[in-house]
């Protein structure tokens, strides 16, 4: 039975009608999983800024309610076709007043909480726990001055996933090898720097998305209340690896937290110790931490087998892997003007000796010699 024209149009309003009702009375969580709202916040200032966003959308929606059911009223009502005329009149004073006044009061609703929410977001004073935060080409260096503890969190998903030889993962592109942990329920402030480009520090749930800009500090501040992992993104664009530099946050209490930091600081004075300790170090050695040193900080520019990516040279029969040591350790050092960064701040004596060793002496590099701790320790001075 074929079915006339209007029944069909009137059928397909009723399901789109349908379909809209059932999305409007979803639940938060429901919409959440469609991308069409927030990630839900976790700190105070996330909540306040949640509010601020619903209600300035109501007010738009009303807003548009109004303005748009008026004029498709008028449209509909005062057509040539049913006979209406248009009124003649220069201006109307009570219509001029109402059309100023109600835009105003809008404003005023709508600029009071989002002043008061912008100098509270500026407001790092009193602080429970300082980070000092740096965004370099592409991670990120951690520093909790108080503690004593420092530490890079590099990307850490598999070189695999990334070049489709492997199933990407759940948290693919979003985890890294050491995360930031914080103490919940405690005031955070977090001073932000870059060492190289413009970078933007932004962990959505946290609330907190602020530029990491070079020769120049920012500052912002959050409190977490819930326990958690929670993830952001470098959201400036930063260069080509930009979407391989994400922020991981391990939320603990601060009893935890303080356990941490204690164990962090334990491990990095002992580490130093046996750094300094150690006067001779084997090519093996050196060998073998230098190949994770290049995979965490070389691999992304000079290719995981030294085969160079894009405009990055290749490490495979490089001139400067081949050439003289010293000038090999100074590059390390102290970048160059092309583009690669300097990795003096960003890694230890020991880190450094042990890649350029690895640079050296692999990827059909013949080299031969070895760099050891106390070369390096000598060309910083």
């Amino acid at each position: 039975m074929s079915i006339g024209r209007p029944a069909l149009y009137q059928r397909l309003i009723s399901r789109l009608i349908g379909g809209l009702g059932l999305a409007l009375l979803s639940t938060t969580t429901a919409l959440a999983e469609y991308g069409l709202t927030f990630q839900a916040p976790v700190s105070p200032i996330g909540e306040r800024l949640l509010d601020l966003h619903n209600l300035v959308l109501i007010i738009c929606a009303v807003i548009f309610v109004i303005v748009f059911g008026a004029m498709f009223y008028s449209i509909f009502a005062h057509r040539k076709s049913r006979g209406a005329k248009a009124a003649k009149f220069s201006h109307n004073t009570t219509a001029e007043v109402i059309w100023t006044v109600i835009p105003t009061i809008i404003l005023i609703v709508m600029a009071v909480p989002s002043a008061k929410a912008l100098i509270d977001m500026e407001d790092t004073s009193n602080a429970d726990v300082t980070v000092h935060i740096t965004g370099y080409q592409w991670k990120w260096k951690y520093e909790y001055p108080t503690y004593g503890v420092s530490f890079i969190s590099n990307l850490s998903t598999p070189r695999a996933q990334i070049e489709n030889k492997e199933k990407k993962g759940d948290h693919y592109l979003l985890e890294v090898d050491n995360p930031l942990v914080l103490p919940v329920g405690k005031k955070i402030r977090f001073v932000i720097t870059a060492d190289d480009v413009i970078h933007s520090w932004w962990v959505p749930q946290l609330a907190v998305k602020k530029d990491a800009i070079p020769g120049y500090v920012n500052e912002t501040w959050t409190t977490i209340k819930t326990p958690g992992t929670y993830r952001g993104v470098c959201a400036e664009l930063c260069g080509k690896d930009h979407g391989f530099m994400p922020i991981v946050v391990n939320a603990v209490s601060a009893e935890e937290f303080e356990t941490w930091a204690s164990k962090e600081k334990d491990k990095h004075v002992k580490a130093q110790q046996a750094a300094a300790a150690k006067t001779t170090w084997s090519k093996e050695d050196l060998m073998a931490r230098g190949e994770k040193v290049y995979a965490a900080n070389c691999a992304a520019c000079h290719g995981p087998k030294g085969e160079g990516v894009a405009i990055f040279p290749k490490m495979a029969g490089s001139k400067v892997a081949n050439g003289p040591a010293a000038a090999h350790i100074d590059m390390v050092l102290k970048g160059t003007t092309k583009g690669m960064p300097p990795f003096g701040a960003q890694l230890n004596d020991a880190d450094i000796a042990a890649v350029i060793t690895f640079e050296r002496n692999a990827f059909g590099n013949k080299a031969g010699d070895i760099v050891d701790p106390a070369k390096v320790k000598a060309a910083r001075k």
